[in-house]
C-alpha cells in the first residue's frame, strides 16, 4: 500500500486516493506495549516519545495516514536529533516518511464507497512488532506482525535495530519493482512467512489490505 507506486511502498492507494469525502476525523490511538521507549511518528501528525505503557491519540482526517515507531532516538530541547531506525530528517516532529527499515501502519480513510482501507506493511522492512485493530463502528478487524524478524533477519538484510527491505539493499527492479510488474521474491517470502497478513511486496494487495466503514477508530500497538 502507499500513496504512489514506488519501490519502497505498495500500490492500492493509487486507486482510492481520489475518493475522500467529508467525514468526522478518525481517532487513531497509538500505544507502546514495548518494554522500552519508542518515538512514535505519524504523517500527518508529527511525533512523540512514548515510554512503556504510554499512548498518544491522533485525530486523522479523510485521506492517507501512516504511523510507525522509531527506536534509540536522541533529541535536544528543540526537537532535533537522530534515531537508529526510521529517522525522519532528524526531527522529533516528522514531516516526511523517513529512512527504512520500519514496520508501518498505513491508512486510507473515508475513500471509495466511504470505506477505510488499512494494512501493516513490511515493504520498508521491520523494526518493531505491531498490531492494528479497529475499535468501533461495529467493525472488528485485527492484524498483527509480532514475529522475531530482527532476530531471524538474513545477514544481507540486517541493519542496526531492524531488518531491511531488499530494495534498500540491492536497488534492482526485481526487488524495487521499478517497472511496476514484479512478484514475490525469496526475501519478500521471508517476511510473508513470518507475518502472513502483512504487506511483503508492492503487489501484495489481495492478502494484506483490510477494510472498515469510514468513521471507524483504530488502535496501533507497538509490541502487542
Amino acid at each position: 500500500m502507499g500513496l504512489f507506486k514506488t519501490p519502497l511502498i505498495s500500490s492500492f492507494l493509487l486507486t482510492t486516493l481520489f475518493f475522500a469525502s467529508c467525514h468526522a476525523a478518525t481517532l487513531i490511538n497509538i500505544q507502546n506495549h514495548c518494554s522500552y521507549t519508542v518515538w512514535a511518528a505519524a504523517v500527518p501528525g508529527g511525533g512523540r516519545q512514548l515510554g512503556p505503557g504510554q499512548s498518544w491519540s491522533l485525530d486523522a482526517n479523510p485521506g492517507t495516514a501512516r504511523v510507525w515507531a522509531r527506536t534509540n532516538c536522541t533529541f535536544d530541547g528543540s526537537g532535533n536529533g537522530t534515531c537508529e531506525t526510521r529517522d525522519c530528517g532528524g526531527r522529533l516532529q516528522c514531516q516526511a516518511y523517513g529512512t527504512p527499515p520500519n514496520t508501518l501502519a498505513e491508512f486510507a480513510l473515508n475513500q471509495f464507497n466511504n470505506m477505510d482501507f488499512f494494512d501493516i506493511s513490511l515493504v520498508d522492512g521491520f523494526n518493531v512488532p505491531m498490531a492494528l485493530n479497529s475499535t468501533s463502528n461495529g467493525c472488528t478487524r485485527g492484524i498483527q506482525c509480532s514475529a522475531d524478524i530482527v532476530g531471524q533477519c538474513p545477514d544481507e538484510l540486517r541493519a542496526p535495530g531492524g531488518c531491511n527491505n531488499p530494495c534498500t539493499v540491492f536497488r534492482t527492479d526485481e526487488y524495487c519493482c521499478y517497472s511496476g510488474n514484479c512478484g514475490p521474491t525469496t526475501y519478500s517470502k521471508f517476511f510473508k512467512d513470518r507475518c502472513p497478513v502483512a504487506y511483503s511486496n508492492p503487489n501484495d494487495d489481495q492478502t494484506s489490505t483490510f477494510t472498515c466503514p469510514g468513521g471507524t477508530n483504530y488502535d496501533v500497538i507497538f509490541c502487542p
